[in-house]
This record gives structure tokens, C-alpha cells and sequence, in this order.
């Protein structure tokens, strides 16, 4: 498969922790070379560190990093987004691809404080992009066409599953499968616990809740069944997995678990208006 970055230039303004996951995971696999790269932070002390790190062109000046580039990734926090825009807006030229993963904000915003009618992709990845594994959705704004929507996708696909939404669930998928990380290594921590409230020493009982999480998450995607049949394949009559599941209910694990969701989606709304 062709490399969608291939000779382009990437600005990455926001080289933190999402920005910084996507942008190590992109050198990695190779889609972008340093020497086409430009990233951005708050400090001086950590633009060098980071430049000298990764090869790549760092600092603090985000208009400078975005002048001439094609691509250019938007991985500050909501907050600071409107200011961000105010610096960058009479650098971004028609041609240009703005892709943002701030969670909450729309493409809408974007467009507005753009000069010019560029193409923005609105995308929400997870912190798993850094192994490879990562889930992300994308919505194009107006101006977006299926080729700028195409490039958005290719970038995350080097780096995990991409799926395209409409963008009104963008805010479902920032607690879902955004927020879902820490969700899931709550359980993963809980279920490694049960293992040496029965005995286990702690690094094995972690090793078992882990792969026994990879391999029912795998099961899923590869087979495509829907859970609820796989845990009733499992769950044997008069058997100990429907005891532990009697206790799962019990302790009402899967409404909580909707509500936490529910309440991280409701939460993605808000952030961009935080001060």
C-alpha cells in the first residue's frame, strides 16, 4: 500500500501526549521522515529535548512550524484551540489538510477562524495508537472532500482501526473508546486482583487478566459475534462462570459501565469551553 505522507510536510502543534503519541507512532511505522517534520510544545527546554529525540524540527512557534506544510495535526487542548487558530490562521493555505483531535471541538470552529476554505478532518484516537492498536474515529467538515477524508483515515490506519462517523457521535466516541482505555485497565487492574484474592502472585495474575482481555477483545473482532454469544459459549449451566456473572450483576458492573460512558460523552461536550 502506497504511503499517504510520502513527501508531504507534517506540522504536529501540540506534541504533548496525544500529539506526541500519534507523532512517535507516525516515525515508527515510517508514514513520515524527520526530516518532514515539524512539532510544536510550550517550552523551549522540551522543544529541544523532543527535536533532538525524534530528528525532528521543534519548538514553540506554531506559526512557524505550520508554514509550508500539507498537513498539519491539531493535538492541543480544547481550551486553547481559538487562540491557536488566531496564530496559525494567515498561514494556512488552500491545499492544506488540518486534522484536529482536540475532543468537543468541531469542525465548524476550525472553519470559522481559517482564512482560507481549508479541508478539516475532525478525528478521535486512543492512546493505544502507540503500539499500533489504536481505534480512532473521523469526520470531515465542509470543505473536506473524500480524498482529504481518505488521507485523514490512512494516517490513523497506520496506527490502528479507523472508522468514519457522522459527526454529531464524535462526543460518543470520545467515551467510548477514548475514555474506554481507563475503563478497561480498571478492569483489567480489578480482575488481576481477584486473581490474588485467590492465590495467584500479582505479576501472573496480571499476565492472565491481560491476555484473557486481548483474547476476548480479538475473538470479537475477528469472528464478529456479538458478545453476548461468546459469554454464553463460555458460560456452561451449573458452572463457575455463572456465578461469577451473578456477581458482576449484582454489583451492577455493566450499568455502571454504560454510565461512565455516558457520563465521559457528556463530559467531551463541555471541555472545549473550559477555561
Amino acid at each position: 500500500m502506497s504511503n499517504p505522507l510520502a513527501h508531504k510536510k507534517l506540522a504536529v502543534l501540540g506534541a504533548g501526549k496525544m500529539g506526541g503519541i500519534l507523532l512517535r507512532a507516525f516515525l515508527k511505522q515510517k508514514l513520515v521522515s524527520p526530516g518532514h517534520v515539524s512539532a510544536t510544545v510550550k517550552h523551549a527546554e522540551r522543544a529541544a529535548a523532543l527535536g533532538k529525540e525524534l530528528h525532528v524540527r521543534a519548538g514553540t512557534d506554531n506559526r512557524a512550524a505550520v508554514r509550508g506544510a500539507d498537513v498539519v495535526l491539531l493535538a492541543v487542548k480544547p481550551a486553547t484551540m481559538e487562540d491557536l487558530l488566531r496564530q496559525i490562521s494567515a498561514e494556512i493555505k488552500p491545499g492544506t489538510l488540518v486534522v484536529s483531535v482536540a475532543a468537543s471541538v468541531p469542525t465548524k470552529m476550525i472553519e470559522q477562524h481559517l482564512a482560507a476554505k481549508v479541508a478539516v478532518v475532525r478525528a478521535m484516537p486512543n492512546t493505544p495508537c502507540a503500539i499500533s492498536c489504536g481505534m480512532t474515529a473521523v469526520s470531515g467538515g465542509v470543505h473536506s472532500k473524500a480524498a482529504d477524508l481518505e488521507l485523514a483515515k490512512a494516517m490513523f490506519e497506520a496506527v490502528g482501526r479507523v472508522v468514519a462517523l457522522d459527526e454529531k457521535h464524535m462526543d460518543a466516541v470520545t467515551g467510548l473508546s477514548a475514555s474506554g482505555t481507563a475503563f478497561v485497565y480498571i478492569i483489567l487492574e480489578s480482575l488481576a486482583e481477584g486473581g490474588v484474592k485467590a492465590g495467584l502472585p500479582r505479576d501472573i495474575a496480571t499476565l492472565l487478566a491481560a491476555q484473557t482481555m486481548q483474547g476476548a477483545a480479538r475473538t470479537v473482532l475477528e469472528t464478529g459475534d456479538h458478545p453476548a454469544l461468546l459469554k454464553d459459549a463460555v458460560t456452561t449451566p451449573a458452572g463457575c462462570t455463572i456465578d461469577g456473572i451473578m456477581e458482576l450483576e449484582d454489583g451492577k458492573v455493566r450499568v455502571t459501565l454504560i454510565k461512565a460512558v455516558m457520563k465521559a460523552a457528556e463530559r467531551a461536550k463541555e471541555l472545549m469551553f473550559d477555561s
